[in-house]
């Protein structure tokens, strides 16, 4: 076998211009903080709707749709997506060059330095009645220069459905304040994110010797189970990156294991049973050798997910991909105004509303001809050309809402969740909504109140599609006064796209 680390020394990384660094500052957690237990699950909850059984209804609402102001920044993200359901082993994403490995189309060739982002959202299915055992999840990182490499780890957090943060049903609309309201990996890791929570698995920072490897992450998905993953990193020089996929191996002499799972509750694709051993075998997690005799010697992992339509192709069903590469993009910050140079967003009059499109992607940008989605750096050609949903993005928002008249107006700010639609000026929603979730996650807001005391308010939301939403926020602006508004939130990873933001008059 040619080991990782003699073809590694082969294949130097070239001193090319490194990445272009963040336009927005990430502010680390100053101390390390626990994740916070979650909550009861038996606790009864409050009737929730939508009343699928009604007949359905399309409202139409006419307003204004506008282009959100700001772009996406230019931090990278090694974004780890597909196949979004792993059935076998293999490689999911590598920056690696190519020289050496057993299947070259398996390595896109890009290190990273400076500041990146790491984003990771995979489900372990199993395909017979024989499997049970987890597949662990890796991501490898590579020092390839002759000097060690410092990769600082500024925050990290991985959750995998159970027992992390198991999928619940919950109201539409539920305060969130302390952060323990939540339903599966995707909607807790958004919002641990913007709390900055740090898992202690993810030190602060690994110290890379020469042309050798180490694991940022080495971890179980048990069938039937989903991980999401997060790490906002900075790496002193450049280094490549693996997100690999491996069966967990088994304890042949039952000794000394790194880690044993019980296999009950796993899920499979087959209506048969497994068949479990009466005595669950033990099993442990690979070791970093195991993981780099996968990299040079595995191929990507099989089966595929859907390739994606050809930008510009006009077909009926449009197929975005799933992500799998290096996007260009983390955060979208941005001060939301009139028009650019101005300092005041307008309310709308009375009974009046305007929006701005929430992670919107090609045929689905309300009318507003804007594609927020993130560029590719690189890509497999089976996966998606642009990074479709923004899923791990932050979108922090600021809002001076302006009243221009002599008389107090009171004003609505809502996320919404309208039919994928190109009208333009028009928002489609369904009454009741879909019974299918768009939407599962925490949006934060700030804001002074009436009485000038600075707010915080966070709020999970559940949005099916079509879903209009309640307001996360109603104020009173005084005749002729400015009333400043935050909104935060990180796109989540099991949300389908796109949302509006909403501003209503409401009197």
């Amino acid at each position: 076998m040619l080991h990782l680390l003699s073809f590694l020394t082969l294949a130097q990384v070239s001193p090319a211009t490194p990445l272009p660094e963040t336009t927005a500052q990430l502010q680390p957690p100053q101390t390390q903080i626990t994740v916070p237990t979650a909550p009861d699950r038996n606790t009864p909850l409050p009737e929730i709707g939508p009343n699928w059984e009604q007949p359905q209804e399309t409202i139409i609402e006419t307003q204004e749709i506008r282009a959100l102001p700001g772009q996406l920044d230019r931090v990278p993200v090694f974004n780890s997506n597909s196949p979004e359901v792993v059935y076998n082993e293999g490689i999911l994403v590598s920056t690696f060059p190519s020289r050496g490995m057993t299947a070259p189309n398996a390595h896109l060739d890009l290190p990273l330095q400076g500041r990146f982002d790491i984003f990771a959202h995979h489900i372990a299915r199993g395909r017979t009645e024989a499997e049970w055992r987890p597949i662990y999840h890796g991501i490898l990182v590579y020092n390839p220069n002759p000097q060690p490499t410092t990769v600082y780890v500024l925050q990290g957090l991985s959750y995998v459905t159970n027992p992390d943060a198991p999928f619940i049903d919950l109201p539409p609309w539920v305060e969130n304040q302390d952060g323990t309201v939540y339903s599966g990996p995707g909607s807790r890791l958004a919002n641990d994110i913007l709390r900055g929570l740090h898992q202690s698995q993810f030190p602060r920072q690994i110290v890379i010797p020469p042309r050798q490897s180490r694991m940022l992450l080495n971890a179980p998905i048990r069938l039937g189970n989903a991980r999401s993953t997060l790490i906002r990193a900075q790496s002193d020089n450049p280094v490549y990156m693996a997100s690999l996929a491996l069966h967990a191996p088994i304890l042949e002499d039952n000794k000394n294991p790194e880690t044993t799972e019980d296999v009950e509750g796993a899920k499979f694709d087959i209506e048969i049973e497994p068949e479990i051993p009466p005595t669950p075998v033990p099993h442990r997690a690979p070791t970093i050798l195991e993981w780099e005799t996968l990299l040079v010697q595995g191929y990507l992992a099989t089966p595929r997910d859907r390739a994606p339509t050809t930008p510009g192709a006009k077909i009926s069903e449009l197929v975005y991909g799933r992500v799998a590469g290096v996007a260009r993009g983390s955060q979208w910050q941005a001060v939301v105004t009139d028009e650019e140079n101005t300092e005041h967003l307008t309310i709308p009059r009375p009974g009046a509303a305007f929006s701005y499109p929430i992670s919107s992607l090609d045929d689905g940008t309300l009318g507003t001809q804007q594609i927020q989605s993130a560029p590719m750096l690189v890509r497999y050609p089976d996966t998606a050309y642009l990074a479709n949903g923004n899923y791990g993005v932050r979108y922090y928002l600021t809002m001076p809402l302006y009243n221009d008249s002599d008389r107090p107006k009171t004003v609505a700010i809502a996320m919404q969740t309208p039919l994928k639609r190109e009208d333009g000026d028009r928002l489609y929603f369904l009454e009741p909504p879909d019974n299918r979730v768009f939407f599962r996650g925490t949006v934060h807001v700030r804001y002074y109140d009436d009485r000038g005391v600075l707010r915080s308010r966070a709020v999970h939301l559940v949005q099916h599609r079509g879903q209009k939403g309640d307001p996360l926020l109603t104020l009173t602006i005084p005749p002729r006064s400015e009333r400043q508004v935050k909104v935060d939130f990180l796109y989540p990873a099991d949300a389908t796209p796109p949302q509006v933001i909403t501003v209503e008059t409401l009197r």
